[in-house]
This record gives C-alpha cells, structure tokens and sequence, in this order.
C-alpha cells in the first residue's frame, strides 16, 4: 500500500507540473508606470540580415523583409563526443503573391529606380504579416498595404514577441503613412477584406476584466475602414 500511495502521489506532482506548463502568460501585465510601454531600442545582441527584394504585382516599390538573422541548436551528438551541431538560416520571412510573413523587425521600401531605401518603422516591432490590398487598391487608385504586428511590451517582460498584444496597421506601398486602427491594449482577432464596398473589416478583444488574459468574458469590439477615404477613419458597428 506505501509504495502505491507514493506512485500515485509522484503521478499527482508530474500532473501538477505538466498543468502549470502549460498555463498561458498574461498578454498584459496592469503596471501603472509600465503597462504597454513602447521599447526605445532593438537587442543590439541580435544580428540583423534581409532577404532578397520582393514586388507586389501591380507596384513601384521593392520591399525588403528585416530580421533577426536565426541559429538553432539541433542538440545531437555526432559519434566523435562534440556537444552539438548548430543550424544556421538565412531565411527569415515568406512570401506569397500579394503578402509577406515572417517574424519580422522591419520592412524597408525602395522605389523602382531609386537607390534610396526608406524603413517602415523607426521604432521597435515585430511583423507578423504585411499584405497588399491589391483588388481594392486598383479599384480606388489608392495601393495599401495592412500590417498585424507587436507595438508594445505589454506584459512587461522586456521584448516583443508573440505573447504581446497583436495590433493592425496601414500604409501606403510606399510605407508611408504608417497608422496604427486598432486601439491600444486591444488584441486582434482578424480582418477581412470587403471589395464590394472598399471596406477593410477586423475585430478586437479588450480585456475589461483586467485579468491579463483574453477570454469568453471580454468584450469583442466590430470595426470596419473606409479605405477609399483618406483618413481610415475608424467606424465602429454592432452585429449582435
């Protein structure tokens, strides 16, 4: 009977572990001096690199990925006793006809014919997706591009990756005008593309019961663009 009694409590303790593994970190962290602070600089420990240049079809500009230059252990011991063998990429994003993704800390635009590169961004982020709008674009004569990306540190733990708030942006395919639609502390859900009425659709989640994660007991904000108007202003609408 002991020695069940332990096996069953070792089992308890392994479950227990595996359990708190497996609890996801809060996406903010409420610190009134800290809550979804903007990092002032890039880890200067990580080498940057590019990719090759890629054209939207249709487009003036060449857009060239930015990233973080990646090495993984393959953690494998060869049969001559060295520890292990590193993987090394120089690849850091993806690209499809009309959208480039990758984890990505800027993009850089380059007009046909200019030697003149210009970034996207002069602070901190991290690019998930940047897709160009191109059906809507021809229609109103107006090339846009939409961006998800990490803007802000919003669980406090000094970097920016995936477990901080997702946001949406546009720009123009020059990168110009970069414009932050979703709020801050807002967490994207998706958007869609409306071709029929020139309108970029997404919604969001706001944790307004302020526990750090988001859930089915937060409010899930309807938002749609205008992309024909100049602004992009934000409307706000109500299906429910």
């Amino acid at each position: 009977m002991r020695t069940s009694h332990f096996v069953y409590i070792g089992i308890s303790l392994l479950l227990l572990a595996s359990c708190k593994e497996e609890i996801e970190k809060p996406k903010v962290t409420y610190d009134a001096s800290k809550v979804g602070r903007e990092l002032t600089k890039t880890d200067s420990t990580q080498i940057k690199i590019a990719d090759l240049p890629i054209q939207m079809q249709g487009t003036d500009y060449l857009i060239h990925p930015v990233g973080d230059l990646s090495v993984y252990e393959k953690g494998t011991k060869n049969r001559y006793g060295s520890s292990s063998v590193n993987d090394l990429t120089f690849t850091i994003s993806n690209a499809s006809e009309y959208e480039i993704t990758g984890f990505l800390q800027n993009l850089k635009f380059q007009k046909i014919g200019s030697d003149s590169i210009k970034a996207l961004t002069d602070k901190p982020v991290l690019i998930q997706t940047a897709t160009y709008l191109k059906t809507v674009s021809d229609k109103i004569n107006k090339q846009i591009m939409v961006y998800s990306m990490m803007d802000m540190d919003t669980n406090n733990d000094g970097k920016l990756d995936v477990s901080d708030i997702t946001t949406l942006y546009l720009s123009k395919i020059s990168g110009d005008k970069l414009t932050k639609v979703s709020p801050d502390l807002q967490e994207l859900i998706d958007w869609n593309l409306i071709e029929s009425q020139n309108r970029l659709y997404f919604r969001t989640v706001e944790d307004t019961n302020k526990n750090g994660k988001f859930d089915s007991k937060d409010v899930v904000h309807y938002n749609y663009i205008d992309l024909a108007n100049k602004d992009w202003k934000v409307e706000s609408y109500n299906p429910i």
